[in-house]
């Protein structure tokens, strides 16, 4: 039996939800915490709220991202937020984002992108890949690999602290088997 379809919405109501019975503090309010910090970078509101409110990483990066303004909400906020990772100069790296998009759809019903600012997330029961144009001639693709070991083409680490290990690209025709299976291994133990 297939496992329903994920909604990103209603999952993040619930998790507001339950981030005010467990604290006490409403969104709203943990929001005003986060900006009143006088911090910028999201790593580092992100630990404030850890560290300084015992917070677990889900609900700091909740509160980051909406003090941010920087995940998306609704489908519109979606595709506005993919339209500006292309615009102007990265616009030539859309069709790897695209082409990626169109392998990873293939491995399941349960795969769903979540467009940030600056990357789009891929998950499935949690976060395997992260796919960012990160120059404009330099497009990455973040891996969440345990335990393998890096190669001269899979490095280790990434721009993103939920994943372990990075392909960088260039040109759509990188996309060759080899990444396609490190792709698939992180979707299969994720």
């Amino acid at each position: 039996m297939m496992p329903a379809p994920r909604d990103p919405a209603a999952e993040t109501a619930n998790m507001i939800a339950n981030l005010e019975k467990s604290t006490g503090k409403t969104i709203d309010q943990w929001v005003a915490i986060a900006k009143g910090s006088g911090l910028q970078k999201h790593g580092e509101m992100l630990k404030f709220l850890q560290t300084e409110h015992g917070l677990s990483y889900g609900y700091a990066n909740l509160i980051v991202h909406t003090a941010n303004s920087s995940a998306a909400a609704t489908t519109d906020d979606r595709d506005s937020l993919i339209e500006a990772q292309y615009a102007g100069g990265k616009a030539a790296l859309r069709p790897i984002y695209d082409q990626l998009a169109d392998i990873i759809r293939g491995f399941g019903d349960d795969v769903e992108f979540v467009p940030m600012k600056a990357y789009v997330s891929v998950r499935r029961n949690k976060q395997f890949a992260c796919l960012q144009p990160a120059t404009k001639s330099r497009f990455d693709v973040g891996l969440k690999l345990k335990g393998v070991q890096p190669t001269e083409r899979l490095t280790e680490g990434g721009f993103n602290g939920m994943v372990s290990h990075l392909v960088k690209l260039t040109d759509s025709a990188q996309i060759d088997d080899e990444l396609i299976a490190w792709l698939k291994q992180a979707y299969e133990t994720n």
